[in-house]
């Protein structure tokens, strides 16, 4: 009677334990012979696996600040120390601001002394549009009493001219002497003459009108306009000053330095009396969170996800561990080179994580779930290949089976390629071949 492979494991557990087994049927008691040193089998199983992955790496601070100064007082007082601990706005330096401060109050009577300026300047705005609607005014009252005066001297021609015309009549009737109409005659001119000039006295006057114009084109618009830039430029003076007040104030303001961040003094690089020079002044590392710099394998990179729970280990720490999250994998170290970094934020509550310590760190990785076999049992290092049990009609034989492992735990691990209840050779080290017996079929 042929025996299953599944139950192979079952009696292979207990031909290790007792040397012999027993399975009833229903045609009778067949007895399984086992080989002299029973092979150890175990069957493949739905399981899930919780796998991690370790690697090492070295603390790398949160981030480094390096503090520097473009101005060019020196150094007054300088406050910390390398390895002092600092909070954020403490102050860590200051240098000495006398002569910006002499600068500053220069500044700010400029701008006093330009706000009087703009005051002038608006003063003579204003007079410029009271005079612009005087001269407009009376522009169109010359108009007006020109036309006027042109009016009557015209009416006046007419009336003298009328005058002229009866006293000819009456003159050549020898009603009135010659000199009373020469007298007429000469009104009648002087009457034109006035005429010609009123007319010239309304052009005039009209052509004034014109020029002076009205508050927004002529000469009086342009006066306003004139005497309006210089009140503008006067303004963007009071600006300009007041910027330069504000740049003095920033820059005196500036000169007390202070530290940005919560950190450490890794670097002081002044001392009372030097002057900055634009170089780097002081280097903090920010300490209260810092990263874990893992070195890892391209494969690595494919397993631990962003987010993943990782525990770190202090090397000579005593065992202490410190939880974190993976925040980051990066990409190439080394360009062309296989090494990669996963970055870790970690808490430093107690500041004992110092940037360069040497970690060990284990990576929790997702949960997979699937076909599960022994570790042990794969063939090779690359984990690609185990032995089946083959049951043919006398023995069990041994059969190489491709398969891919997508997750392990160190213990077991979950692989394509396999059925569950496919029953394995637990040992890929013991030399097993190919058709190799590994249990027998017995009457």
């Amino acid at each position: 009677m042929r025996r299953s492979l599944a139950a192979l494991a079952f009696v292979a557990a207990i031909a290790t334990a007792s040397g012999c087994a027993h399975r009833g049927g229903a045609g009778g008691r067949t007895r399984i012979a086992s080989a002299p040193n029973a092979i150890p089998t175990a069957a493949a199983r739905e399981t899930t696996v919780r796998a991690t992955v370790s690697i090492s790496g070295v603390i790398a601070p949160l981030q480094n600040v390096a503090i520097t100064s473009q101005l060019t007082e020196p150094a007054d007082s300088v406050s910390v120390n390398e390895g002092d601990h600092v909070r954020a706005g403490q102050v860590i330096a200051v240098l000495d601001t006398a002569d910006l401060v002499a600068q500053l109050a220069q500044a700010q009577a400029t701008v006093q002394t330009d706000i009087r300026t703009a005051a002038s300047a608006d003063a003579k705005v204003t007079q410029a549009r009271y005079t612009q609607r005087l001269n407009i005014g009376q522009s169109g009252d010359q108009v007006r009493s020109a036309a006027a005066t042109l009016a009557q001297a015209r009416q006046t021609l007419a009336n003298d001219e009328l005058t002229l015309a009866r006293d000819r009549q009456l003159l050549s009737s020898g009603y009135i002497a010659q000199s009373q109409y020469d007298q007429q005659a000469t009104q009648v001119a002087n009457d034109q003459a006035s005429v010609r000039s009123a007319t010239a006295a309304l052009e005039s006057a009209r052509t004034s009108q014109a020029v002076n114009g009205t508050q927004n084109v002529g000469l009086q618009a342009a006066n306003v306009a004139s005497v309006q830039a210089d009140a503008n430029a006067a303004h963007a003076t009071i600006g300009q000053a007041q910027a330069q007040v504000r740049q003095l104030q920033a820059q005196i303001a500036k000169a007390t330095i202070v530290s940005p961040v919560d950190g450490v003094i890794v670097n002081r690089n002044i001392n009372p009396g030097e002057y900055p020079s634009g170089r780097t002044l002081f280097t903090i590392q920010q300490l209260s969170r810092v990263y874990a710099a893992l070195n890892a394998s391209s494969s690595d990179t494919f397993a631990i996800p962003v987010g993943a729970p990782v525990t770190v280990t202090v090397s000579g720490g005593g065992g202490r561990t410190y939880q974190g999250t993976v925040v980051a994998v990066l990409g190439q170290v080394t360009p062309g080179s296989t090494d990669f970094t996963v970055k870790v934020l970690i808490g430093n509550a107690d500041g004992k994580l110092q940037s360069g310590l040497p970690v060990s760190a284990t990576a929790s990785l997702p949960a997979v779930h699937g076909v599960g076999i022994p570790t042990a049992a794969f063939l090779d290092d690359t984990h690609t290949s185990v032995m089946v049990a083959d049951d043919q009609l006398v023995d069990v034989v041994a059969k190489t089976a491709h398969v891919r492992e997508v997750a392990s735990d160190g213990t077991t691990s979950i692989v394509t390629g396999l059925k569950a209840g496919t029953t394995v050779v637990a040992n890929g080290q013991l030399g097993i071949t190919d058709g190799q017996s590994i249990a027998s079929n017995g009457p």
